[in-house]
This record gives C-alpha cells, sequence and structure tokens, in this order.
C-alpha cells in the first residue's frame, strides 16, 4: 500500500465520516422529493437527472448509467411515463429500441427538487468558515473523481479543481 494512503485508523474515520455525511445527504434527498407534488423514488429521480443531463437516451443506455437491468429501467420509464415526466418512443432507426426524453413537467420536477436540495445544502454550508467550505470542496472533489462521478464544471468560487 503506498505512504500517501490511510493507514486502517484513518480509513476507518473517514469511512465513518462519509457514511455520517451520507445519511445526512440523503435525507435532504428525501425531503425535496418529498416536496414535489409527485409520488417520484430516489431511483426514478436518478432516472429524470440522467435524462435532464443526456437529453434523449436508449433504455439500454439508460440502464447502464443507473447500474441496473433493462428491465427494471423499462418499469422506471413506464412509471414516470404514465406519470407524465418522461415520453417513451420508437426509435426511428431501430424499431427494437425505445428513446426516453424528459416532458416538460419532468424536467420541471428535476428543476424543483435540485433547487430545494440545493437551498437545504446552502443553509448547511453556510454554517461552515470559508476554509471548512474550500477544504469541503476539496474533498468532495477528490471523493467524487476517486468514484468515477464527473466533475462539474469550473467552481464558482474559483477554487482549483483536482
Amino acid at each position: 500500500m503506498s505512504d500517501e494512503r490511510a493507514d486502517d485508523g484513518d480509513l476507518d474515520a473517514v469511512v465513518s465520516a462519509v457514511l455520517t455525511g451520507s445519511r445526512l445527504l440523503v435525507s435532504i434527498a428525501a425531503r425535496s422529493l418529498g416536496s414535489v407534488d409527485e409520488a417520484v423514488t430516489l431511483p426514478q429521480f436518478r432516472l429524470l437527472v440522467v435524462l435532464a443531463g443526456r437529453g434523449e437516451a436508449k433504455l439500454v443506455t439508460l440502464a447502464e448509467a443507473l447500474d441496473v437491468n433493462p428491465s427494471t429501467a423499462m418499469r422506471m420509464a413506464d412509471r414516470l411515463a404514465n406519470a407524465n415526466l418522461v415520453r417513451r418512443a420508437t426509435n426511428p432507426d431501430n424499431r427494437r429500441e425505445s428513446l426516453i426524453r424528459l416532458t416538460a413537467e419532468g424536467r420541471r420536477v428535476v428543476d424543483e427538487v435540485t433547487a430545494r436540495r440545493g437551498a437545504e445544502i446552502e443553509k448547511i454550508v453556510s454554517r461552515l468558515t470559508r476554509d471548512q467550505r474550500q477544504a469541503l470542496v476539496t474533498a468532495m472533489a477528490a471523493f467524487n473523481e476517486a468514484g468515477g462521478e464527473p466533475p462539474v464544471a469550473a467552481h464558482p468560487l474559483g477554487w482549483p479543481s483536482l
């Protein structure tokens, strides 16, 4: 193991801190979803967010992005289509494939939930000092990179990205 890697005690402390933080973030996510009229589960919301970022997508592509099997993605898409949050259509280039895209209502839900989630996170982050905020940005960027999450655009405060 590299000298730069944490020893087991440090690793346990980091895992514990991340687990605690993830409980807080899941709680925020659940509350923000509860704020919309539609009954959308966290996995269904993930599908909506993927579509918001990609635009129209094939069902198999969504399944891969969500790390679920295609039949699970199909059931999620069916439920979201029944709620008028997504629209499914046959791919004109391959009639065996479905293309899925957000409806205007689906986009509204993503925007509303994301705004509520952001506002709640902002309240928490505003209680941190500037140095704590910068340390959080650096730590979360490293965590996201290690987990394979694509980075966001340049940070508005001009802090360097990793």
